[in-house]
C-alpha cells in the first residue's frame, strides 16, 4: 500500500509539471511549423513518411535557423582543437603538477567524449538546433555501464518538464517515457516486476507509461515525509534519480545520484516561467509568416504571367480551349477575326512584381539579423593597415555583438555537459585512482574554460593592450630611463603563456626560475672575479718585466 501511494504522489508531482506547460507546445509547434519542421510534433503525431515542408513556400527561415544551429558547433565546439580546458577555482593555488594531471584530464574526457559509442555528436548535433529554434535543449548525461562508456541522448521538448528553485536553477526535471516491455527487461539498471514479465509474454512490442524523476535529495525527503513513507533512506548525494512505472503503479528505481543527468541550457529567460525563449524565432516568426505569404503571392502573379487569364468572344470560340502544348481550340468559321482576336491574354499591370521583390529581400535581411548571422565574423578590418587602437575597437565591437549569442551557450550548455561528463568519470574510475591526483587539485571547484571566437578575441584584445604598453613604455624611456621599472615583465609574460593555454611542460616553475637566475647571478660574478684576476695577473706581470729592465739597466751601469 505505502508503494501504491509513493508511485501516486509521484506520478501526481511529474504531472502537474507536464500539465503547466501544455499551452506552451502549442507555441513550440507553431515555431517548428515555420522554422524546424522536422520537429513539429509537438501536438501532432506525424507519420514517418510525411512530408516536412509541404506547406511551405519559401525555404529561407529554415536555412538561417539551420546555419545558427551549425555555426554553435563550429564556434564553441570545433573538433579539430581542444575546445575545453579543465581548471581549478583557485588558480594560484595549483602548482606544475596539478596542470599536468589537468592536462591528463582534458585528454582523457575529450577522448570519453568523442568515443564512436558516446553519442555525443549526434546528442549536441540535435540539441544546438533545439537551442536555436526554441531556446532550450535538453540533453540526459548518463554512463552506459555495458560497455563503460558515457552516453549523450538529446530529448524531445515535448517530453520534458522541469521547475526552478528560489535561485533560479533548474532543480526537478521530468521526462515521460514510454519504452517497450522488451525494453525495460533489457535495461540493466531498472528493478523488475512481474507485470513487466507478464506483459512481455504477451505483447515483447507493448508501450509502457513510464516517468524518469530527478529532483534534489532534501525536496524528495520532504516529499517521501509527506506521504508519511518510511522506506526513503536519505542519500548521500544531491539528487535521487527515480523511475516509475505508471500504468502498474511501480516503483523501478529509487537511488541517489551525483549529477543532475539532465543538462538544460536556457537561452534567455523570463521572470515569471522556468522555460526560456529564443530571441531568433520570437523576433523572426511574424516576417517569416509574412515572407511565406509574400512568397505565394509572388508565385501565384509569376504563374499568370507564364499562363494569363484569357478573354474570349461568346459564341465565336468552343467553351473547352486547350491551352497546352499541341492544343486544337475550334473556332467558329463566321467570325471576323478584323474585329479583334477571338482569344487573347488579359492585360495585367507588372508593377508590383518589384515590390513583392522588395519586401521580400527586407525579411530576409530581418529574418538574417534576427538569427545573428551578421555577427558570426569579425568585422572587416578591410584592405588598409589600421593602427593597434582602431584594431582593439573593432574587436570590442565584436565581443559586444556577439556575446548574447555565445555567452549563454558557453556558459550553461558547454560548462553544465562538461561538469557532469567530469563528475561521473571521475567517480567510475575514468582518472585513475584518486589517491594519484596532486593535492592541489581541489576536485570540488573544479570548472571549465572554453576556446570560441569571445575568448580569441578577448585574448587578441589582451595582446593588442600588451602592445600599447610596450609603446607607452617606450615613449617613456626616451624621458625617464628608470620607467622601465614600470612593468613587469615576467608576470606579463607569464599570463600571456597561460592565456594561449601553453602547455604547463613547457613552463619552468618560479622555484626553477629563482634557480636558474640565481646560478646566472653567480656565473656573472664568476665571470668578473676571473676577469679581475686576469687583469691583475697582467698587472704583475708588467711590473715584473717593469722590475727586470730596471735591474738590466742597473748591471749595465
Amino acid at each position: 500500500m505505502e508503494e501504491a501511494n509513493k508511485t501516486k504522489e509521484l506520478t501526481r508531482v511529474a504531472d502537474r509539471l507536464i500539465g503547466d506547460r501544455a499551452t506552451l507546445l502549442t507555441l513550440w509547434q507553431t515555431i517548428a511549423e515555420n522554422f524546424y519542421p522536422e520537429r513539429a510534433s509537438f501536438t501532432t503525431i506525424r507519420d514517418k513518411g510525411e512530408e516536412f515542408a509541404d506547406h511551405l513556400t519559401t525555404s529561407y527561415p529554415l536555412l538561417a535557423r539551420r546555419e545558427l544551429g551549425n555555426s554553435l558547433s563550429s564556434m564553441l565546439r570545433p573538433r579539430s582543437q581542444q575546445w575545453f580546458y579543465t581548471q581549478t577555482g583557485y588558480e594560484e593555488l595549483e602548482d606544475i603538477d596539478g596542470r599536468e594531471w589537468l592536462e591528463y584530464a582534458n585528454m582523457i574526457q575529450r577522448r570519453a567524449m568523442y568515443d564512436k559509442d558516446s553519442g555525443f555528436v549526434r546528442a549536441t548535433k540535435e540539441g544546438d538546433n533545439d537551442f536555436v529554434t526554441f531556446g532550450q535543449c535538453v540533453i540526459s548525461t548518463v554512463m552506459n555501464y555495458s560497455t563503460m562508456t558515457l552516453s549523450y541522448r538529446c530529448h524531445h521538448l515535448r517530453d520534458m518538464a522541469w521547475s526552478e528553485d528560489a535561485a533560479g536553477n533548474v532543480n526537478k526535471v521530468v521526462r515521460k517515457w514510454q519504452p517497450t516491455a522488451r525494453e525495460l527487461l533489457a535495461n540493466k539498471t531498472l528493478d523488475k516486476h512481474t507485470k513487466i514479465e507478464e506483459i512481455f509474454d504477451k505483447d515483447p512490442d507493448a508501450k509502457i507509461e513510464c516517468r524518469h524523476i530527478v529532483m534534489e535529495s532534501e525536496e524528495y525527503e520532504a516529499t517521501c515525509r509527506s506521504m508519511k513513507s518510511e522506506s526513503y533512506k536519505r542519500v548521500p548525494q544531491p539528487y535521487v534519480s527515480i523511475y516509475v512505472d505508471v500504468d502498474n503503479g511501480k516503483v523501478m528505481q529509487e537511488r541517489g545520484s551525483w549529477t543532475k543527468i539532465y543538462t538544460i541550457p536556457r537561452w534567455q529567460t523570463v521572470s515569471d516561467s522556468q522555460y526560456s525563449y529564443s530571441p531568433c524565432t520570437t523576433i523572426a516568426l511574424p516576417d517569416a509568416r509574412l515572407m511565406q505569404a509574400v512568397a505565394l503571392t509572388l508565385l501565384e502573379a509569376g504563374e499568370n504571367f507564364v499562363r494569363p487569364p484569357m478573354v474570349a468572344v461568346e459564341d465565336a470560340i468552343r467553351d473547352d480551349v486547350q491551352l497546352f502544348s499541341g492544343g486544337i481550340t475550334w473556332v467558329d468559321s463566321a467570325y471576323d477575326e478584323r474585329l479583334g482576336d477571338v482569344l487573347r491574354p488579359l492585360t495585367q499591370d507588372k508593377g508590383g512584381f518589384n515590390i513583392g521583390f522588395n519586401m521580400q529581400e527586407e525579411m530576409r535581411k530581418s529574418i538574417s539579423e534576427a538569427f545573428f548571422l551578421n555577427k558570426l565574423n569579425l568585422p572587416d578590418t578591410g584592405s588598409r593597415r589600421m593602427t593597434e587602437y582602431e584594431v582593439s575597437q573593432r574587436i570590442q565591437e565584436y565581443v559586444r555583438s556577439a556575446l548574447p549569442l555565445l555567452e549563454p551557450a558557453e556558459h550553461d550548455y558547454n560548462q553544465d555537459i562538461c561538469q557532469t561528463s567530469f563528475s561521473l568519470m571521475l567517480r567510475n574510475g575514468g582518472y585513475g585512482p584518486l589517491e594519484n591526483i596532486p593535492p592541489s587539485i581541489d576536485l570540488e571547484n573544479i570548472r571549465f574554460s572554453f576556446e570560441s571566437p569571445i575568448h580569441q578575441a578577448e585574448e587578441r584584445l589582451k595582446g593588442q593592450t600588451f602592445l600599447q604598453a610596450k609603446g607607452l613604455l617606450v615613449e617613456a624611456l626616451a624621458l625617464d630611463p628608470s620607467s622601465a621599472n614600470a612593468l613587469d615583465i615576467k608576470v606579463a609574460l607569464r599570463d600571456a603563456l597561460k592565456g594561449v593555454q601553453t602547455p604547463a611542460k613547457w613552463l619552468r616553475t618560479e622555484e626553477e626560475i629563482e634557480g636558474l637566475e640565481i646560478q646566472e647571478e653567480q656565473n656573472a660574478r664568476a665571470q668578473e672575479l676571473l676577469g679581475t684576476l686576469g687583469q691583475g695577473a697582467a698587472v704583475a706581470e708588467q711590473i715584473g718585466k717593469a722590475g727586470q729592465a730596471l735591474q738590466q739597466i742597473e748591471g749595465e751601469q
